[in-house]
């Protein structure tokens, strides 16, 4: 995506290590961090340096490229292993990030050097980074098609998009999961607007207004408990949001606050999808009370960073000192409350039939 017109993708390798987008900065400083080791990469996906399933994923797969890189002959299969365990506990709900360390781990099980299998692993990670900008292109553009029959049932007129998070380009590498539609729209000269959840307690639908905003497409910023109001008033056309982990049977796990806007959309027959690349889907769990659930420090329901009216870049409490914060980073939406996923296969129902007929 641009970045004052300039191209930038999320993360990138540069000589022997890797550049990544620090994202605790945005939107108010734009920095760019240097990982180095297995140390560097676990830091970078548990605090939220980078975000969003794919984007995890695929940090994780070049974690496992530079633990290749730092470990010694003697010691090279444990140290993978333990590298392996250490990326996957940084965190529990995203599947993509197991995905990814699984792929990779697959890959160099039968090299024979300590060179050849550094040599896979930088292949395989370089593999699964530009799988996962073509997937999302690719879900652009099945996506574009919900969006061009809403234009043409409204003759043109303006298509009010909502979104949750941030599923755009900061988590993936490049064109976003839930915003690619929505870019792909904008190319081909569908008249656009997003309202954009802000997303408490991290704040990422921030990041998606900053993205917005470089690509020029015009967008408003919300509080969450604005989308139900608006859906009332017939101010909605379409919600779309990312999924961090799916089920077989089309349940979609996503940043805390999707439910409801779920429920909203339901209640209001608005379409409400997600959209996400297949590895995404988790074939084990059918049962989505069982999908871990991920809860962070409190801190980031007690404090935010702003700018003053100094334009330094502060962090402040926002709660009483003496109350206590409870911080769950992710909620469930049922099958039943989903429209359809938007996948770089396709576009199918949220049940297990249509999931298993897009790998037929």
């Amino acid at each position: 995506m641009l970045v004052d017109g300039k191209p930038f993708r999320s993360i990138w390798l540069k000589e022997d290590f890797i550049q990544i987008i620090d994202q605790r900065f945005l939107p108010h400083e734009f920095v760019v961090e240097d990982l180095k080791t297995i140390e560097d990469i676990t830091i970078a996906i548990k605090d939220m340096h980078v975000r969003g399933a794919p984007l995890i994923g695929v940090s994780a797969a070049y974690g496992i490229y530079l633990a290749c890189r730092n470990s010694s002959e003697t010691d090279f299969e444990e140290y993978i292993i333990n590298s392996a365990i250490r990326i996957k506990e940084t965190r529990p709900t995203a599947i993509d990030l197991i995905w990814a360390i699984d792929k990779q781990l697959t890959a160099i099980k039968n090299a024979k050097t300590r060179e050849e299998k550094i040599s896979i692993a930088l292949s395989t990670a370089n593999k699964i980074c530009e799988d996962s900008v073509n997937q999302c292109m690719a879900i652009g553009s099945h996506g574009l098609r919900i969006i061009e029959e809403i234009s043409k049932n409204k003759n043109g007129e303006t298509v009010n998009i909502l979104t949750h998070c941030n599923a755009g380009w900061f988590a993936t590498v490049d064109y976003g999961t839930a915003t690619a539609p929505i870019y792909a729209a904008k190319e081909k000269g569908i008249k656009l607007h997003v309202w954009v959840d802000e997303t408490r307690p991290r704040n990422q639908g921030f990041l998606t207004a900053w993205e917005l905003s470089n690509m020029n497409i015009p967008h408003t910023i919300i509080a969450d408990n604005t989308g139900g109001h608006l859906m009332q008033k017939g101010m909605v056309d379409l919600v779309i949001v990312g999924s961090d982990r799916t089920t077989l049977n089309g349940d979609v796990t996503n940043k805390i606050g999707t439910y409801l806007k779920a429920l909203a959309a339901k209640d209001n027959n608005i379409p409400f999808y997600a959209a996400l690349p297949t590895s995404t889907i988790d074939w084990k769990i059918k049962d989505p009370g069982k999908i871990p659930i991920e809860e962070r420090d409190s801190d980031e329901v007690d404090f935010v960073k702003g700018v003053d009216n100094k334009g330094k870049v502060i962090r402040i409490r926002l709660t009483p000192k003496n109350s206590s914060s409870v911080n769950y980073a992710f909620d469930v939406t049922p099958s039943r409350l989903v429209t359809g996923l938007i996948t770089e296969k396709g576009i199918c129902k949220p049940d297990k039939e249509s999931i298993m007929e897009l790998f037929k």
